[in-house]
């Protein structure tokens, strides 16, 4: 009789979450590490670049309302930067303008959601942009 060989676990999605509201940012950091993910949060955008070259984030969740650097600017840099142009983006936003979601899924967003969203909705959107 021989031992089955033992698999490896796949590593899992790193998912960075920037969020100004600490209520939101907490909540979202606690569901998403619960649900298996590896999690950095950011209160503010002014580390986002130097955060995104050393996590290497598979998805990044977005606010778009951010203390001093807007999440539409974030967004505009990230698709600039060669090395990170084409890393998923979920949007999550109290804004619910029409305007608004066009403008940021002309930028290339995998999801845009209105807060307060449906947890599972989330996952489903970060597990369908991780998967390819």
């Amino acid at each position: 009789m021989t031992d089955a060989p033992i698999s490896e676990p796949s590593p899992a999605i790193r998912v960075l979450v920037v969020e100004d509201d600490d209520s939101n940012r907490l909540l979202m950091d606690d569901y998403l590490t619960h649900q298996g993910y590896q999690v950095l949060s950011l209160a503010e955008g002014s580390s986002f670049f130097s955060t995104l070259a050393q996590f290497q984030p598979h998805v990044v969740l977005l606010d778009l309302k951010l203390p001093n650097i807007s999440g539409y600017q974030l967004l505009e840099g990230l698709r600039q930067n060669i090395e990170f142009q084409h890393l998923p983006v979920i949007v999550l936003t109290a804004s619910a303008f029409r305007t608004e979601r066009q403008q940021v899924l002309q930028l290339g967003v995998q999801g845009y959601f209105v807060k307060p969203s449906h947890p599972k909705e989330l996952i489903a959107a970060i597990e369908k942009v991780c998967a390819g």
